[in-house]
């Protein structure tokens, strides 16, 4: 367990919130994969289950890192389908059985809700129940729904939505290999595909002006953004030389974002620091696919930074603590 400076001059333990952690529940998987969903065995035998004992191994793991609070989203087992009905109850049920599991647990766990996209206003509806009925503390949204991207003017009554409640909303990749066989094809899927999903997906929704519309949303990405951080020069270049459709310079956009560190390179967690500003960086693990040894690794990579302990104390908690209310 780290420790902080308190509001009193003493250190005091340091509450560690882990804001990038997915909970697989059998039910939920079991009724995707009935509505026609053919990715839920990446989800499936890695303990992210709600069966008493999987709950309990990840709590012990949680304790043994030091982590006091881990944020639970399903993306990328995202209730994704184009029946409309389908799609509500999909989100419907698994954000009930989140909200099972966070109640069981008072204090040790908080969601971001699943949505029913492509359906944007039932999308709108969902969250909203989820919010005000579930005590959610966001939404969470893959970087690409079916054969859509972000920026689907669809997608316009959840934006709106959640833009009027200044919602946190988390990117992550759907894996779909950025629809690539390039990638898909050669097992990179969540190699290199993902981080690139999640690079791709936030640039658009920066260049068809949804971050401009609705400002009062708190994206926060996964994964350090992928390569945004390494890439952002290049970026700002192609808008500020090569006049490319952005509504402002990108990187000015993108500091208005928040980055979980899942990525567990130190070096490249110095290059976000660098590029987003330190209270823009949240601890995240990508549990289960991490555990034990690893998802301790997930905690001590930022405690041993060359970052200063008041920025990794932001890192570990307080950045979350501000944006989430927890």
């Amino acid at each position: 367990m780290g420790w902080s400076l308190g509001a009193s001059g003493h250190l005091v333990p340091m509450r560690r919130i882990d804001v990038h952690a997915h909970y697989f529940p059998v039910a939920y998987l079991d009724a995707l994969e009935a509505a026609g969903s053919t990715s839920t065995g990446v989800a499936r035998g890695l303990g992210a289950g709600n069966d008493p004992g999987e709950v309990d191994g990840r709590l012990r793991m949680m304790d043994d890192a030091g982590v006091a609070v881990q944020v639970l989203s399903a993306t990328p087992q995202s209730p994704y389908v184009r029946d409309e009905e389908a799609a509500v109850a999909l989100a419907r049920l698994g954000n009930d059985l989140y909200a099972d599991l966070v109640a069981e647990h008072p204090g040790r766990f908080a969601a971001f809700a699943s949505v029913p996209l492509p359906h944007g206003r039932a999308a709108a509806a969902e969250a909203g129940r989820a919010m005000d009925e579930l005590g959610m503390v966001g939404a969470t949204i893959a970087t690409s729904v079916l054969d859509r991207t972000l920026d689907d003017p669809a997608f316009e009554p959840l934006w709106a939505a959640l833009d009027r409640r200044s919602a946190p909303v988390f990117v992550h990749a759907a894996g779909d290999g950025c629809r690539s066989p390039l990638i898909s094809e050669h097992g990179l899927t969540w190699i290199v595909g993902a981080p690139f999903e999640d690079t791709i997906g936030v640039l658009h929704l920066v260049r068809a002006g949804v971050t401009a519309r609705y400002p009062n949303i708190r994206f926060v990405v996964a994964h350090l953004g992928g390569p945004l951080p390494f890439l952002m020069q290049r970026i700002d270049d192609n808008y500020t030389r090569w006049k490319q459709a952005f509504p402002d310079l990108p990187s000015r956009i993108l500091r208005q974002m928040w980055y979980d560190t899942a990525n567990f390179h130190e070096p490249s967690l110095a290059c976000a620091v660098e590029t987003f500003g330190a209270d823009r960086i949240l601890l995240g693990s990508d549990h289960p696919y991490f555990q034990d040894d690893l998802y301790t690794r997930a905690v001590t990579y930022v405690e041993n930074s060359r970052q200063p302990p008041d920025v990794v104390e932001r890192i570990m908690h307080a950045n979350a603590s501000a944006l989430l209310g927890l």
